[in-house]
């Protein structure tokens, strides 16, 4: 029989920056049109907008990640800012 573990590793695992993502409500070629791409450039790409549409994008991965124990199946503002923090380097 196998034991379980729990800890700190099981609260965040690791985070798979190559599933799909949508990055939405951010302004690109003069119109609202969501950027649908891996979920790494998706981050990165957050971080080169200017700061009133970095409060107003949303990004939003094919399936929740798991960030301290708690599933988040979309992210907004400060919680894409914890991502970035996260990006492998």
């Amino acid at each position: 029989m196998t034991e379980a573990t729990w800890g700190d590793a099981t609260k965040t695992p690791d985070i798979d920056w190559t599933m799909s993502a949508a990055l939405e409500n951010v302004v690109r070629g003069g119109g609202d049109v969501p950027e649908v791409t891996n979920l790494r450039a998706a981050v990165v790409a957050w971080t080169t907008l200017d700061p009133e549409h970095r409060d107003k994008a949303t990004l939003s991965p094919e399936r929740p990640i798991l960030l301290d124990g708690v599933a988040v199946p979309v992210f907004h503002g400060d919680a894409i800012a914890a991502l970035v923090e996260r990006l492998p380097a």
